[in-house]
């Protein structure tokens, strides 16, 4: 069987995690591995950053540092996973969904003003499959508005937008090394902090509220509590795993555009037929291959193409269902506008297996399936 997915492996990693055992007998926190993976996306990146436990509770930092108080709004689109919205809920907010583009995937930058009230605090663009969000509208629509901006560039690790990197645009960005990433560490993620009058503060957060990383540092002569917080550093082994991988992190990035750029030129045919739709990438956006998705003509053919696959040995997968048809969407949010894409191009989108290890040949079998499904 084919799989959608295979999270990243390497015999590097497995030492890195050894060395932090038995050499460095490090397995908590902000360690060794930690330091250096630090240092590496800060020079990537140019941002403060601090490695977290997820993506989610990089998001909750997000919330946390953002001051999100019970009744404050949150605008975001309807079409991401739980924890975009899961991280604001929890300060006790309420969630404003936007519909999206049909050609990217991502909020329409154009219809976040109809949901601005005077509780609007922050607005959340999500990257999805690693494609910029239109960025430079809603900085612009943030700053005329004074609402603080938090991207979730889970997706996103290696894509730009007009050059800059995903996550370093807004007020904070976060990442996600969950093991379907890109860059792996099992589970993972990175906070951007990219207001330096923040960092302080985050750093108290993700040390459950102490100001322990100063007294580390020398700044202060013993640590205390000061602050809210919780514990949101990472173990020592999981920064070990992903180390090796930042080192080869533009040989993973070019790998995943090879294989995704074999899917595209070989599903050109069936596009140009109007069987299926391909992805879109913008002029200004460079992707990173996080996905390879189609979409079909509706979500019966998407389930009797899933079922086909199944059948030729190979996994591929719907993605989310929109946030605002659950139970806790319908309780915690409220839909703004009319809902003219989010759930009808949801329901046509199919993720096809992408991974580094993925071969070519996978790649033209998987592709001679497809065709083999529509043309009959």
């Amino acid at each position: 069987m084919l799989t959608f997915n295979q999270p990243f492996y390497s015999e590097e990693g497995m030492q890195c995690i050894s060395e932090a055992i038995i050499k460095n007998r490090r397995l908590n926190g902000d360690g060794p591995f930690t330091e250096k993976c630090t240092k590496w996306f800060e020079d990537k990146l140019q941002k403060k950053n601090l490695l977290t436990t997820s993506c989610t509770h990089a998001l909750e930092m997000a919330a946390l540092l953002a001051d999100i108080q019970p009744g404050d709004e949150i605008i975001m689109p309807s079409f991401t996973f739980v924890s975009t919205a899961d991280a604001f809920v929890l300060r006790g907010a309420r969630i404003k969904f936007v519909d999206i583009r049909n050609d990217t995937m991502n909020i329409n930058e154009n219809l976040i003003e109809q949901a601005i009230t005077e509780k609007t605090k922050v607005i959340v663009p999500v990257h999805y499959a690693g494609v910029a969000c239109e960025m430079d509208t809603i900085m612009d629509l943030a700053k005329s508005r004074n609402l603080l901006v938090v991207e979730d560039a889970a997706q996103g690790m290696m894509a730009t937008y007009k050059g800059r990197y995903l996550g370093t645009i807004g007020d904070f960005g976060a990442y996600s090394f969950h093991e379907t990433k890109n860059y792996t560490m099992g589970e993972g993620g990175l906070i951007l902090v990219n207001r330096q009058e923040h960092v302080h503060r985050a750093e108290i957060l993700r040390e459950k509220g102490t100001n322990r990383s100063q007294y580390f540092r020398g700044e202060v002569d013993k640590y205390s509590w000061v602050d809210m917080g919780s514990s949101y550093l990472p173990s020592e082994m999981n920064a070990a795993y992903l180390w090796p991988q930042l080192k080869m992190a533009d040989q993973i990035n070019e790998r995943r555009l090879r294989l995704w750029n074999l899917y595209y030129e070989s599903l050109k045919d069936l596009a140009q037929k109007e069987y299926l739709e391909l992805p879109y990438i913008p002029e200004e956006c460079a992707h990173n291959a996080h996905m390879f998705y189609i979409k079909v003509r509706n979500l019966d053919e998407r389930t009797a193409l899933i079922e086909y696959l199944a059948q030729k040995g190979i996994s591929a997968v719907f993605h989310y269902v929109p946030l605002h048809s659950s139970i806790a969407g319908r309780r915690w949010g409220t839909f703004i506008g009319k809902d003219k894409f989010t759930t009808k191009e949801s329901e046509r989108l199919l993720r096809l297996p992408m991974f580094y290890d993925l071969q070519e040949r996978d790649v033209v079998n998987v592709v001679d399936a497809i065709e083999r499904f529509y043309v009959k």
